[in-house]
């Protein structure tokens, strides 16, 4: 028995589940997902809930598929009721972010200012140091922010560069200076 994969997901007001195996669009306030599940995982669809199964939860590649199916499934259906957010911070002397329509601009220390664009679906919001990447698709939000901050990453001395939100960079002591007379 999959603990992840025999779950039900909830389905909040406005949310509605459509399946076509292996297909299985969800829509909602926020937008519309569309999955292609494993042919082996079945979905239904009931009023409140969705439940996922396999036919054979004693195999092995069975239960590994039934927990994935159902967390794909539950992903899209939190993602377009309420949606996902991922938080980026900046810290550098000078290093700077501002929005020009869907455009993000950034100052990071290099000669020329770098532009991002962000894919369809995406909506990026600058509030201060703090880059917000917002979507219904967890996946997509993800990847954008782990390419934002690939931009620049954190350096271990000053801690400098783009970081997410809560994240702890591990810092390197710097140069030790001896004493001018110890040799």
């Amino acid at each position: 028995m999959s603990r992840i994969g025999k779950l039900p997901i909830p389905l909040e007001a406005g949310v509605t589940v459509t399946v076509k195996a292996p297909d299985v669009k969800v829509k909602g306030p926020k937008g519309e997902i569309a999955l292609r599940l494993h042919h082996r995982v079945n979905v239904a669809v009931d009023e409140k809930a969705v439940t996922v199964s396999v036919p054979s939860p004693d195999n092995r590649n069975d239960r590994a598929l039934w927990g994935l199916g159902r967390q794909l499934l539950a992903n899209a259906v939190h993602g377009v009721a309420q949606g996902f957010e991922k938080r980026l911070e900046i810290t550098g002397v000078g290093f700077k972010a501002a929005l020009q329509g869907t455009n993000l601009f950034l100052n990071l220390g290099f000669s020329h200012p770098i532009t991002f664009t962000p894919p369809a679906g995406i909506t990026l919001g600058v509030e201060k140091n703090v880059i917000v990447v917002q979507g219904v698709d967890k996946q997509v939000v993800g990847e954008v922010a782990a390419t934002i901050r690939r931009l620049k990453p954190p350096e271990p001395y000053k801690g400098k560069g783009i970081k997410y939100v809560g994240e702890v960079i591990r810092r390197k002591a710097g140069k030790v200076v001896k004493a001018a007379g110890a040799k």
